[in-house]
């Protein structure tokens, strides 16, 4: 059990620049990570540079760094949804993520309909969307609104939907980029203990945030991103020693 990463290196295009004589205009510069000019086909951003790091079973790792830095392009490469463009990765175990939960949600289906679309969404099994259905139907707390359309639901709503199903699985591997504040104010107590409670089970966690009170919470290492490279790694006593 652990992810390790070595000189893991991303680039992502940019489609659509309104014309050449604007990307000429342009000198390499830094936009998260490094703009990349020249050649034919699209700018390139250099998301990614060099990324080196090993997390073992037990680990909770804090990720720092300021917006743009590479936090959250990290942790979607981790969870397989950006491939590398170099480098080697290996992640063992299961991955759950807590970024983008009501991805996969259709406006148009029912609440009871989204439960299975977003647990396929999440590469959940049909075993345990029908073990967990009703588990999460109760722990939702939407009454009679989980068999009408979600269209018809407010947008917390649609969060305590949307949690219910992504923490309905205890996995290996938890990726939080933010701390979850999923539904209204009446939801958010109950959200917040079950959150607390699948980070400590979950045998690694990597949690992006800039909150260091959060992080020293919950984490006992910190890797810090800048401009899509890794500035710092170490013990969360260095760390806060380093950002105070």
């Amino acid at each position: 059990m652990g992810i390790s990463s070595k000189n893991l290196t991303l680039d992502l295009p940019i489609f659509n620049v309104a014309s050449r004589s604007f990307r000429g205009s342009l000198v390499p510069s830094r936009v998260g990570g490094n703009l990349r000019l020249g050649g034919k086909g699209p700018m390139r951003v250099r998301a990614l540079s060099d990324v080196t790091f090993e997390i073992a079973d037990g680990d909770r790792v804090a990720l720092f760094g300021h917006n743009g830095a590479g936090k959250s392009t990290l942790l979607r490469t981790l969870a397989g949804i950006y491939e590398p463009t170099s480098g080697e990765l290996s992640v063992e175990g299961q991955i759950s993520t807590l970024f983008d939960i009501t991805l996969g949600m259709d406006e148009e289906a029912t609440g009871l309909e989204n439960i299975e679309l977003l647990s396929l969404s999440r590469g959940f099994s049909q075993r345990h969307i029908r073990e967990s259905r009703d588990e999460i139907v109760e722990f939702a707390e939407l009454g009679a609104f989980i068999d009408m359309p979600v269209k018809a639901y407010s947008s917390g709503m649609k969060m305590r939907l949307a949690f219910s199903v992504a923490t309905s699985f205890q996995p290996d591997v938890l990726l939080l980029d933010e701390w979850v504040a999923a539904g209204d104010a009446a939801f958010i107590a109950k959200a917040e203990q079950r959150l607390v409670e699948r980070l400590e089970a979950t045998r690694i966690v990597i949690f992006a945030s800039h909150s260091i009170e959060l992080l020293e919470r919950f984490c006992d290492r910190a890797i810090v991103m800048s401009h899509g490279e890794v500035s710092f790694q170490g013990n969360m006593n260095d760390f806060k020693r380093a950002h105070q």
